[in-house]
């Protein structure tokens, strides 16, 4: 995720979508775990996969479904790094239930309901 500007800004360009049509759906520690939220632009929040796809794409004004993971204890950024990057500590039916409302907030926004 951290590179992932390398891919989706070639891909915007090739085939010729406009920003506000890109759809990006990223993890997001100010967010409770379950918590599914949409906008369209707006702050990078230091997240580094948003700042590498606004870098690619020469701006930040896509869509972005924002998928509520928790944030850990710390703000050491090598203990954030692991939260992020570890296995979900919640119960698989939970985590099921969280993809499931991540896909629908994408029908929607692809919909037009941001």
């Amino acid at each position: 995720m951290n590179e992932a500007g390398r891919s989706v800004g070639p891909a915007r360009g090739s085939l010729q979508v406009a920003l506000d049509h890109v759809v990006v759906v990223h993890d997001e520690i100010d967010l409770g775990f379950g918590d599914v939220r949409t906008r369209l632009g707006g702050g990078l929040a230091g997240h580094n996969g948003l700042k590498s796809i606004a870098k690619e794409c020469g701006g930040s004004d896509f869509a972005r479904v924002r998928v509520g993971v928790g944030r850990p204890d710390s703000t050491d950024p090598d203990v954030v790094a692991g939260y992020v990057l570890a296995r979900f500590s919640e119960l698989s039916a939970a985590v099921e239930a969280l993809v499931d409302q991540a896909a629908d907030a994408v029908g929607a926004t692809l919909d037009g309901g941001l």
